[in-house]
């Protein structure tokens, strides 16, 4: 059994609400794969204020939400991150949550996927965001997932519009990412690199 955390990488998102949720409808729990769907908006992260560099020395003095947050990362195999683009990168929140992670998600694959309200999808969120997840010794999926005009696509309560422009490719793309993060979250997690 292998568990996938699909993390909500925006806490004013109502649109990556509706995503989530839609994600949440259409990809449910197998006897092979658990979905643990994480929202940022549960871990309130003070910004990061520690001494220690996480990925080289375990932080000393956590208090209880970063260790939930850091807990509840660790306890996955593999990872969806979901994000917005704020001003061509990631927002600032989930760049804040990720400062605080070193071990817990090393040598585990990572899809990203990206939204927008424009015409580039997040494109330049989903670009600056490999670097990062590299850094963290992530195996990041080479190629994103861009839901781009994504409030003409998804209803607010998770429904993709059947009519709608691109609502037939984000279907097919969306059910490619979690087909990819589970093949490749199973066989690392089967294989583990000593």
């Amino acid at each position: 059994m292998i568990k996938i955390g699909v993390i909500l990488g925006s806490v004013r998102s109502k649109l990556g609400e509706s995503i989530l949720k839609y994600l949440q409808a259409n990809f449910q729990n197998t006897d092979q794969i658990t979905f643990d769907w994480i929202r940022l908006e549960d871990f309130p992260l003070e910004p990061y204020h520690h001494d220690e560099t996480p990925l080289s020395n375990p932080i000393t003095h956590l208090k209880s939400g970063e260790q939930k947050w850091l807990d509840r990362l660790k306890s996955n195999d593999g990872y969806i991150i979901l994000t917005p683009e704020y001003d061509h990168a990631i927002p600032g929140v989930l760049k804040n949550a990720l400062d605080y992670v070193g071990p817990e998600v090393e040598r585990k694959p990572v899809q990203i996927v990206s939204y927008s309200y424009y015409s580039d999808g997040g494109m330049l969120a989903a670009e600056s965001f490999v670097e990062i997840l590299q850094m963290l010794k992530m195996m990041v999926l080479p190629t994103p997932v861009l839901l781009w005009n994504a409030n003409d696509n998804f209803t607010e309560d998770g429904k993709l519009i059947a009519d709608a422009e691109n609502s037939d490719h984000f279907a097919q793309r969306l059910h490619e990412a979690f087909h990819e993060i589970s093949f490749y979250t199973k066989l690392l997690h089967d294989n583990p690199l000593k």
